[in-house]
């Protein structure tokens, strides 16, 4: 992979150009999000992050304020729905968007309208036997299969993988600790990659610092790549892949599992996966503790962090 020269203000991008013709480039723009109101700084969040149809980003925090929804110019719009959602993607069924989001430390998956009312929770499925009670269930990540079928990581709890039916019954759970390959160190997150010949699941398996693929019955496929810095989710659009790395780092994929791009890199190790690093130590285009991501329509990256303060970043893609 060739690395270039970051620069610690303006444009950052440590690129490969491996399955790609061209090298893909971003630029950070600063500030391009506004400040709620009254000027308010985001406020603590895990920090996830998914984009409408119309454009619209929805970020997570851990405040009152549940979700803050900004328009694709960076408006501050409204907030809405629940605290402390960890992870959520925004998925069409039927003409209409809903909200799929993990909540760990209620212990449940959640769906929601756009507009953050609630239409039904997931809690423990007891018939699992999988966990000792409720509350070992705390669940990271969640997606939905081409079926319907409900795919939840529950990486801060069993470290397995959960499948629900469309009616939202318990199917089965796949996974276990460990180290090796075919099992999970804190499994973060998930996503449906239907790139390939067949659908598969992405998964992060954040503490053995790799990306894989499984199979929508529960088998391992393969390791997609390896030696990356606490991979905590992963968005899809179109040919790439956005996986937010929580030590100081974004990483974008292509298709086939290289990687196009990474932005943010952090050189200074005491300042990654650092939730109370506060905002006079932070640099434009240098990312801290990058938790969620998502890329827009024309291919720009959004990027919240793990951060006591909030902190959301905008890579305006240049080729």
């Amino acid at each position: 992979m060739l690395r270039l020269p970051l620069s610690l203000i303006g444009i950052l991008s440590l690129v490969s150009v491996h399955a790609f013709a061209e090298t893909l480039k971003y630029e950070n723009i600063p500030n391009f999000f506004d400040k709620l109101p009254g000027g308010q700084p985001q406020g603590a969040c895990h920090g996830g992050a998914a984009i409408d149809k119309a454009g619209n980003c929805y970020v997570t925090t851990d405040t009152p304020r549940g979700i803050l929804v900004f328009s694709p110019d960076g408006k501050f719009l409204r907030a809405c729905g629940p605290t402390k959602i960890h992870a959520l993607e925004i998925r069409e069924e039927n003409g209409t968007e809903a909200i799929y989001a993990a909540r760990p430390s209620a212990h449940e998956v959640i769906k929601l309208k756009l507009d953050g009312t609630q239409e039904w929770a997931i809690k423990y499925p007891e018939e699992s036997a999988v966990c000792k009670d409720a509350n070992g269930f705390n669940p990271c990540a969640v997606t939905v299969g081409p079926d319907g079928s409900i795919f939840v990581a529950d990486g801060y709890g069993s470290n397995r993988i959960f499948k629900f039916d469309k009616e939202r019954k318990f199917v089965k759970a796949f996974g276990s600790p460990g180290a090796e390959e075919g099992k999970f160190k804190t499994c973060h997150g998930i996503a449906l990659d239907t790139r390939g010949e067949k659908p598969l699941l992405f998964v992060c398996n954040r503490n053995n610092n790799r990306v894989e693929y499984w199979d929508l019955d529960g088998n391992f496929v393969k390791v997609i790549q390896k030696d990356l810095r606490m991979p905590a989710a992963v968005q899809i659009r179109g040919e790439l892949a956005i996986v937010p790395e929580l030590q100081g780092r974004v990483t974008v994929l292509d298709k086939s599992g290289a990687i196009a791009a990474q932005v943010g890199d952090n050189p200074d190790a005491k300042q990654r996966a650092n939730f109370g690093l506060t905002q006079d130590k932070w640099t434009d285009g240098i990312t801290n503790s990058p938790h969620g991501g998502s890329i827009d329509k024309d291919g720009n990256l959004i990027v919240t962090e793990w951060s006591a303060f909030g902190r959301l970043h905008k890579f305006l893609k240049k080729n």
